[in-house]
């Protein structure tokens, strides 16, 4: 069948574009596995942090709030987000840093110093001989990322969008300005082929005979422990080290854990590492006055970056009919809503919606073009040099 627009992955990203495209043109969505989300999505932390990320992945959150406050009517059943606020923590060694953040948040955020008593009234259980300074943002939500993931791949079949799961790519080729794309599920065709297949966005880019741009999937472990009866943690506000070595949340009663760790790996289901997991212990246990002697459970999950950090939206310079949505790193998220916009925007040759670019982001600043030009000056250089 032919279709306005492939789309390779049905993870968040995936399905946000989808359901945006699906408004107006054909879109089919191309899985690998037996459900989207399986890799990243389904084991995010699930916050919505404007001051978290770089400031692309910052403005694109932004741009989001005002749909996770208020959905279209019918998107879910329940709210989407629920206030919970985030506490940033510093050791004496690392009040100038917490300063930075401070400043570099209050233009876009509402991000704001606070004081220890303030701080342990937030979190009691903080030790009084970690913690030297805290910032409080209480823009902070959990989200309920399988309603907003579920939303958009409903809405996408409402629009007439086919999702295919079970349909890895076996190759592609492209004629006329069509891509045939060989799946295991048949042959799919369309102009423009979308490329939002998280960890494995530079294998499906070598797959269809374009440049690999780099992206590095980095593991991050999470676990889950079960604090002593008399500790209720459901009221704590989510708590980050302001260098990002560790943070911790409520999670129904009990708490989630996480190094914040970026080891390297490669596209792939992705486990665990005990060594990981004793980390985010020793280093929670550091900051809290509390006693992990059991993990309940312990997973990983892939939050693949491009070489610089910031998001890839745009066609690719050098492949025709190629757009890549990828490098999400771990805000894909937080910034869904927004970035299915871009990128439907940008696919359909528009340009960047208007909120978007009130925010201060550009297409240029998210374009694969990026990288072309670096190389081209990192190679004019090396001439010069010469």
């Amino acid at each position: 069948m032919t279709y306005d627009f492939l789309v390779v992955g049905a993870g968040i990203v995936g399905a946000s574009v989808a359901c945006e495209l699906a408004r107006s043109s054909r879109v089919c969505v191309v899985e690998g596995e037996a459900r989207g989300g399986l890799h990243a999505t389904g084991r995010s932390a699930a916050l919505y942090d404007p001051s978290y990320g770089g400031a692309e992945f910052r403005a694109i959150t932004r741009a989001s709030r005002a749909f996770f406050l208020c959905p279209p009517e019918g998107f879910c059943e329940q709210p989407l987000v629920r206030r919970r606020g985030c506490l940033y923590i510093a050791r004496a060694d690392q009040a100038d840093r917490l300063r930075e953040r401070v400043i570099e948040s209050a233009s876009a955020v509402q991000i704001t110093a606070i004081g220890e008593r303030e701080a342990l009234s937030l979190v009691p259980l903080l030790r009084r001989s970690y913690l030297a300074s805290a910032a409080w943002s209480p823009h902070t939500m959990d989200i309920d990322v399988d309603a907003l993931h579920q939303g958009f791949l409903r809405d996408a079949r409402a629009s007439g969008a086919r999702i295919v799961t079970n349909a890895r790519l076996a190759g592609a080729s492209r004629e006329r300005g069509v891509w045939s794309v060989d799946t295991h599920a048949g042959v799919l065709r369309a102009p423009v082929l979308v490329n939002a297949a998280g960890a494995w966005a530079d294998e499906v880019a070598a797959a269809v005979g374009a440049r690999p741009l780099g992206l590095r999937p980095l593991r991050r472990t999470a676990l889950v422990i079960q604090p002593a009866p008399d500790v209720d943690v459901r009221r704590w506000p989510a708590v980050m080290d302001v260098d990002e070595r560790f943070y911790f949340k409520p999670d129904a009663g009990r708490l989630l854990l996480s190094p914040a760790d970026e080891t390297p790996d490669r596209p792939r289901d992705a486990y665990a590492d005990d060594l990981d997991v004793a980390i985010a212990v020793d280093r929670v246990q550091a900051a809290l006055d509390i006693e992990i002697n059991r993990v309940i459970r312990s997973w990983a999950g892939l939050r693949t970056f491009a070489p610089d950090r910031a998001p890839v939206v745009g066609f690719d310079p050098a492949s025709a009919g190629l757009f890549w949505c990828a490098g999400q790193g771990g805000y894909g998220v937080q910034s869904a809503p927004a970035m299915g916009r871009l990128a439907a925007a940008l696919a359909q040759q528009g340009p960047v919606p208007a909120d978007i670019a009130a925010e201060g982001l550009s297409s240029a600043a998210v374009s694969p073009a990026r990288f072309s030009a670096a190389a081209a000056t990192r190679a004019g250089g090396a001439i010069g040099g010469l």
